[in-house]
């Protein structure tokens, strides 16, 4: 035992543990856990300011590649093409529009309700003078750094628990683990998403309100024996309040709520299912003089997380105003699937697929959709042993969180499941339909869980290995690669075409990878690579009206102008209020002297967007021809009005 070990235990008379009497085989297991991971982390590094300092370093290292990367993906519609930015949009409408500009009370708005992540993008685009990329890629960056900072503090709770010096400061009784955990957050892979891609920002602040919320919660129960109960009270409601911030960054921050609720019922509470099933099956009397049912604070506080959970969840639904969002069957197939089996075994599928990528990020891609991961239609398909692997995983790991008789493994793996489960449950279409099949975007706070069960497995082999150089060698080669792999995906993320391009390796049955690299393309003017690519977005979604619009328009440019009509006649055919398609289709006809269905084509696509000054001249234009200057001029005019 080294000397650090047995700092710990000179102070262990002057230590309050909330929740229970006799702490010395607590501290003892932290310490021994801590103990452990001595040949990986060298002692010199285990000040708490030296470790945060390491690790917001490592942060920004990993991902200082894409600070002058260009505004990609989605970031077009949520920033450059967001009037939500710009001076002229009142303040107030943040607080009635989605995340991509548009009233939430419209039945084409996703109701992603972000408004205090909006505002972020706006105090940027105001200090940056404009749409200049690099101050929001910076903010990112730093908040990344600033999170992973903030992990070793809530690493430092989840290994070491709550325990406090006689002057109610918290030890850090597990550094080295908390310092692990908190470098395997900050280099992984998945992350890139969230902070080479400005709208990832969402989950940047969703993520750093959700922590703050949860280290709020753990004040409540600091030297509680002396504070008193108003103390816990405001603790509690603060973590309520920040939670409520989170969920204005992005929807995932609700969950903070669930989570605070388990770690006060499993880990304050110290709930031991094992001993409550010996006692059912026993028929034990002192079941009625449970503990925990008689528990005054305990039920006092899960009132108020789960009243503030409700009233949250009410003004949420009352925002949205005409329920939740419609989704396509390419957004999200499984969910459209007619049989309950079939979507049960794709969902879990899904799972299987988050959680491979939590283990090997390697295989990264910006779009999961159309085609990428075809559907399992049969239990015959060789995937779903995928998903028996998942649950055989996941079924051991949560019976040894409720059933093992080691308090604080106990502990460790019900607060690592619980961060790796809860947060993730808003994309789990379990409560509802989500617009994606795979997002490694909404990995962000589950690999918190990920990293902490990670770090554990560690220290349990090498308690019980005696190749703990080997193990050391492993641990250092997994940060070493995946700071690599940060920073090759962050080059990855600079650029639309980097970016496109980097998923046909990983996704060559996607149709929208294949319809962004022909839309770049053809903004760059090189038309003959791009219709290429659309034509292959087109077979691969035989449906894909967008793809088929930009293939008839280069078509139509190129004069080829029967194949631009059939295309832009099949478009309008499946999708028939798509205005552009038929705006485009007018002038193909147009250009065939078809004149009246030109006409026909131009009123039908005024007819489902009436505010479309490009349609109403070119309807103009071909009144003036064939029908009088004074049509046609009227027609004119109000384009101008527009």
């Amino acid at each position: 035992m080294n000397i650090y070990t047995v700092l710990f235990f000179l102070q262990i008379p002057n230590q309050h543990n909330a929740g229970t009497r006799s702490h010395q085989p607590a501290v003892f297991r932290m310490a021994m856990l801590d103990t452990d991971l001595d040949h990986i982390l060298p002692s010199s590094v285990l000040p708490p300011f030296w470790a945060k300092l390491v690790v917001g370093l490592v942060a920004i290292v990993c991902f200082a590649r894409s600070y002058d990367g260009d505004f990609v993906f989605d970031d077009s519609e949520a920033i450059v093409n967001n009037k939500d930015l710009q001076a002229e949009t009142p303040l107030g409408d943040l607080w009635h529009h989605d995340f991509w500009g548009s009233r939430l009370s419209s039945n084409t708005s996703h109701k992603s309700y972000r408004p205090l992540t909006v505002l972020t993008f706006r105090i940027n685009y105001y200090l940056s003078g404009g749409f200049h990329p690099v101050g929001f890629h910076v903010v990112n960056i730093l908040l990344h750094s600033g999170i992973s900072v903030l992990m070793v503090d809530v690493f430092s709770v989840l290994f070491g628990g709550l325990q406090y010096t006689s002057k109610g400061r918290r030890l850090h009784l597990a550094p080295r683990a908390s310092l692990l955990a908190a470098l395997l957050f900050a280099v992984h892979p998945v992350h890139t998403e969230c902070v080479a891609g400005v709208v990832g920002r969402a989950d940047l602040l969703c993520a750093l309100f959700f922590l703050l919320s949860f280290l709020g919660y753990c004040k409540a129960f600091r030297e509680s024996n002396k504070e008193g109960a108003h103390s816990s009270t405001f603790w509690v409601l603060l973590s309520i309040f920040l939670g409520a911030v989170a969920m204005l960054c992005k929807e995932q921050g609700i969950t903070v709520l669930g989570l605070n609720a388990v770690f006060d019922i499993l880990v304050i509470g110290k709930f031991n299912v094992l001993e409550i099933v010996q006692k059912v099956l026993h028929k034990d009397k002192s079941l009625e003089n449970l503990g925990m049912l008689r528990n005054g604070g305990l039920l006092f506080r899960m009132t108020l997380l789960t009243s503030g959970g409700a009233g949250m969840l009410y003004v949420r639904w009352r925002i949205m105003g005409t329920g939740p969002p419609a989704f396509t069957e390419v957004d999200n197939p499984a969910s459209f699937a007619d049989s309950m089996l079939v979507r049960a075994i794709n969902y879990n599928y899904y799972y299987s697929l988050n959680a491979w990528l939590l283990l090997c990020p390697w295989w990264l891609c910006f779009d999961w959709s159309m085609g990428c991961i075809p559907l399992i239609k049969s239990v015959s398909d060789w995937r779903v042993i995928a998903l028996a692997a998942l649950w055989f995983c996941l079924i051991g790991l949560i019976c040894q969180a409720l059933c093992s008789e080691d308090g604080h493994k106990r502990r460790i793996l019900t607060l690592g499941l619980g961060f790796l489960v809860i947060p993730f449950l808003p994309a789990s279409n379990l409560f509802f339909r989500v617009g994606f099949v795979v997002a490694e975007r909404v990995l962000y706070l589950p690999s918190v869980g990920y990293c902490v069960l990670l770090t554990f497995g560690f220290g349990a082999l090498s308690k019980h290995t005696r190749k703990k150089k080997l193990i050391a060698a492993v641990v250092l080669g997994i940060l070493f690669i995946n700071m690599l792999r940060c920073v090759v995906r962050s080059s990855e993320w600079r650029s639309e075409e980097q970016l496109f391009r980097s998923a046909l390796s990983v996704c060559p049955l996607n149709a929208k990878v294949h319809y962004n690299i022909g839309k770049n393309l053809a903004d760059k003017g090189n038309q003959t690579a791009a219709i290429r690519y659309y034509r292959e977005a087109v077979r691969l979604n035989p449906k894909y009206v967008h793809a088929m619009n930009n293939l008839g328009n280069i078509l139509k440019e190129r004069n080829e102008l029967q194949e631009a009509e059939e295309l832009l006649s099949l478009a309008v055919q499946i999708q028939p209020d798509f205005a552009a398609a038929w705006m485009n289709l007018g002038i193909v006809q147009n250009s065939l002297k078809r004149f009246e269905a030109a006409e026909q084509s131009y009123r039908t696509a005024i007819k489902h967007r009436r505010k479309y000054p490009d349609c109403y001249y070119n309807l103009g234009r071909l009144t003036q021809a064939g029908r009088g200057p004074e049509t046609a001029l009227h027609k004119m005019n109000w384009t101008h009005s527009l």
